[in-house]
């Protein structure tokens, strides 16, 4: 087994190697820039399991910032019938894409 980390960036959880590409929430860094996860959860390096209390303070996840876009739109449709009552409401999230270059 490789070796993984969990990090917690935007709210969510994700489960990350080395190599990984991943989509997060949007984050305040460059395209091209490196970006620390710092708030790392639990690490493996494929034989044993360490699980922080609730983060593990001497771990660093550095990643790559590859891109900032938006996502898919997502349309919010409310509708009563017979009433003549529609709301119709769009949403896209700002997102940054990163590369995960190593755990340790």
């Amino acid at each position: 087994m490789e070796a993984y980390a969990v990090v917690e960036t935007g709210g969510k959880q994700y489960r990350v190697q080395a190599g990984d590409s991943l989509e997060v929430e949007k984050l305040d860094a460059e395209v091209g820039s490196a970006f620390e996860l710092d708030q790392v959860l639990a690490i493996s390096d494929g034989e044993s399991l360490t699980v922080g209390t609730p983060t593990l303070e001497s771990v660093k996840v550095v990643s790559k910032v590859v891109d900032q876009k938006r996502g898919p739109k997502v349309i919010n449709f409310k509708k009563k019938r017979r009433k003549g009552y529609t709301r119709k409401v769009g949403h896209r999230q700002s997102l940054t894409v990163l590369t995960i270059e190593s755990i340790g």
